[in-house]
């Protein structure tokens, strides 16, 4: 019902979030970390993630550990992105499961364990996440 205007959303999403909306902070993340509306900033793509994810917002639980996995925003470092991924796969979230079950297969930030790289990415492949569906096919799990 209005234009695309994507300074509009941040001033909107910025305003929720201050006042501790979680999917306002995640949004917020994801247009700093983006660009989206406002100039990229992965710091602050950070700062909002975890605003969200300390509330318990699987999606920003799961991109938060995407940014330490990655060393977006912050040092690299594979405990805390095991240690979010593991937050948001406990909810249910697919794509964290099966980033978790990727971590413990190749011993990222965890010891090496087939036993919980398997059980993380079948619970992703139940809920239809295609990767986890293809590496379960490749593996002949």
């Amino acid at each position: 019902g209005v234009p695309k205007d994507l300074k509009q959303a941040v001033y909107w999403y910025r305003k929720a979030a201050e006042q501790g909306d979680v999917e306002a902070q995640f949004n917020l993340g994801v247009c700093y970390e983006y660009g989206y509306g406002v100039p990229k900033d992965l710091k602050q793509a950070v700062y909002w993630y975890r605003k969200s994810a300390e509330q318990g917002f699987a999606e920003a639980q799961y991109n938060l550990g995407v940014c330490y996995y990655n060393g977006y925003g912050v040092p690299k470092d594979q405990k805390q992105a095991v240690f979010w991924f593991r937050k948001s796969a406990e909810q249910g979230f697919a794509p964290a499961q099966f980033n978790l079950g990727f971590c413990y297969y190749n011993g990222y930030g965890v010891p090496k364990d087939q036993t919980q790289a398997v059980y993380w990415c079948r619970k992703s492949a139940e809920q239809g996440f295609a990767p986890a569906k293809e590496v379960l096919k490749k593996t002949g799990r």
